[in-house]
This record gives structure tokens, C-alpha cells and sequence, in this order.
């Protein structure tokens, strides 16, 4: 599922097929952006932000998109039959001598200028893997100007939001890319989990929302490095709790139509739970 841990992975994996390397092949299957050729363009390279990627080339020009639930981008040969990209779930083609990205499934795509960028990120909030968002433990480096110019650092940003959503379940708050950006249901579960949060606690009874996104931040950092580690609850509902044995839950945080799972040990997890 893609996550902000995805999206880094991704982006460096096309940065190290196209970026510095001039476009031969341009195919947007999208209709705001079905004539629009990138052909002859140098690629400068795609930074992630949040769940979103920004492809940058060297005519000012963007092209943004995001993998919603189920988006991939995958590279091939350029003379890999695969390059070909004939399924009708593929939505865009970029190619060069040598490299091929084809991407499928995408969610939202459109090309703006680059110096236009905050148009359609601009509302996030901080991204918890960039390099700046907290003195105090590492993120991702990545190159390039920043995206978004808060007006405090990302963690202080971040935990000035999360005081304006009052009583609002940390759960749901979690997964507001507007407080915080990147995180999605699989790091939500596992942060709660990691420090015992009640998924529905009201996130103006959590006394240290700092803690809660830095221990995001290193789980998502962990799984850009290395790869995901096996999960200690999401998708585990009816298991045996990995701390104390007891079964894992599946439920709900938020709202319909917008309600998302969440995975959880009604044992171990009773930090903000009303008493029983």
C-alpha cells in the first residue's frame, strides 16, 4: 500500500533511470494532460512529498502524480518487451535510451510549472521523512529546493496542527495528510501499537504528539532503508498480540464515507481509553 515509505523508494528508483537523461518517448493516457509532450526534456529529477511525486524538468515544467491506493511506477528496459506498455491500466510512459517508467493505476496526474508546485501540495502539511522535519532523529535526504515553505519546522508545524484538531481521534488525526504528510494506515497502526495509544484516544489527551510522529518517522525511515519489516498488527486481526498474546482487532477510525481500518490490541493498547 503505498504510504510516504513507497513513495521515496519510488521516486529514487526514477531518479536513477531518468534523472539527468533526456525524454524519447512521452505518453500521458490522462485527459487533462492526453496532448501534453515531454519528448526531447531533461529529466532533473522527482522529488517525493508526502504521498505525492513530483517528476521536475528542465523546461520549468512538472509532472505531479500520486499512487492513491493502488499506483505503481516500474522501470524496465527500454528494450524489454514490457516497455511496450500496452495495458489499459497504464497511464503514463516515460522513456529514455535506455530506461523506460511506466506508470499504472495512477490516481492523479496533470503537469504544471514547477514553480507552481504548492498548488497541489501546498495544503499538506510537513512530510515526516524529509531531512528537516526534526533535529532530532535522521530522515531521507533529498535534493532539490524544498516544496513547501511552512512557517515553522516541520515537527513544530506538525505538532501546531495536531493542537488545532482539539478532540479528534489520533487515529483519524494520523491519517490527515494536512497535520502530517506521508503517513497512511499501515504506519498509523503500527506507531499507536509501537506506544500503547488507544486508536480512538482524543489526540488533545495524547501528552506527547511529538513522540507519536517521530516514532512514524523512524518506523517509515526503517522500511526506506530496508524494505518493510513484517508488521506487528496491521492486517494481523485475530493473531495473538506479538507483546502479550492477546487477539488483534480490526476496526474503524473516522467517518463515512472516509472511515479507514485500523489494527489494534485492545490489551495493550489503553493509553487514552476510557476507563473500563
Amino acid at each position: 500500500m503505498p504510504e510516504g515509505d513507497v513513495l521515496r523508494r519510488t521516486a529514487a528508483r526514477l531518479d536513477a533511470a531518468l534523472a539527468g537523461q533526456v525524454l524519447v518517448r512521452s505518453d500521458l493516457r490522462w485527459p487533462s494532460a492526453a496532448t501534453t509532450d515531454l519528448t526531447g526534456r531533461t529529466v532533473l529529477g522527482t522529488r517525493p512529498y508526502g504521498k505525492h511525486l513530483l517528476t521536475r524538468l528542465d523546461d520549468g515544467r512538472t509532472l505531479h502524480t500520486h499512487l492513491r491506493m493502488d499506483g505503481t511506477w516500474r522501470v524496465v528496459p527500454t528494450d524489454d518487451a514490457r516497455a511496450a506498455a500496452r495495458h489499459p491500466r497504464v497511464r503514463a510512459v516515460l522513456g529514455t535510451a535506455r530506461w523506460t517508467a511506466v506508470g499504472s493505476l495512477l490516481g492523479m496526474l496533470d503537469v504544471l510549472r514547477t514553480r507552481d508546485e504548492h498548488e497541489v501540495v501546498g495544503h499538506l502539511g510537513p512530510d515526516v521523512l524529509d531531512e528537516d522535519f526534526d533535529d532530532e532523529t535522521p530522515g531521507v535526504p533529498w535534493p532539490g529546493p524544498p516544496v513547501v515553505d511552512h512557517p515553522a519546522p516541520g515537527l513544530p508545524e506538525a505538532v501546531r496542527r495536531w493542537a488545532a484538531q482539539g478532540s479528534r481521534p489520533v487515529g483519524e488525526l494520523l491519517l490527515d495528510q494536512r497535520v502530517a504528510a506521508g503517513i497512511g494506515t499501515i504506519f498509523m497502526a503500527e506507531s499507536l501499537f509501537a506506544l500503547r495509544w488507544w486508536p480512538w484516544a482524543p489526540a488533545d489527551r495524547v501528552d506527547d504528539p511529538a513522540a507519536v510522529l517521530r516514532t512514524a518517522r523512524a518506523l517509515m525511515r526503517a522500511s526506506v532503508l530496508s524494505g518493510r519489516p513484517d508488521p506487528k498488527v496491521h492486517t494481523r486481526a485475530g493473531r495473538p498480540c506479538v507483546r502479550c498474546g492477546t487477539r488483534l482487532r480490526r476496526d474503524e477510525v473516522g467517518t463515512a464515507p472516509q472511515q479507514r481500518p485500523v489494527f489494534w490490541c485492545p490489551r495493550c493498547q489503553v493509553r487514552g481509553a476510557p476507563p473500563r
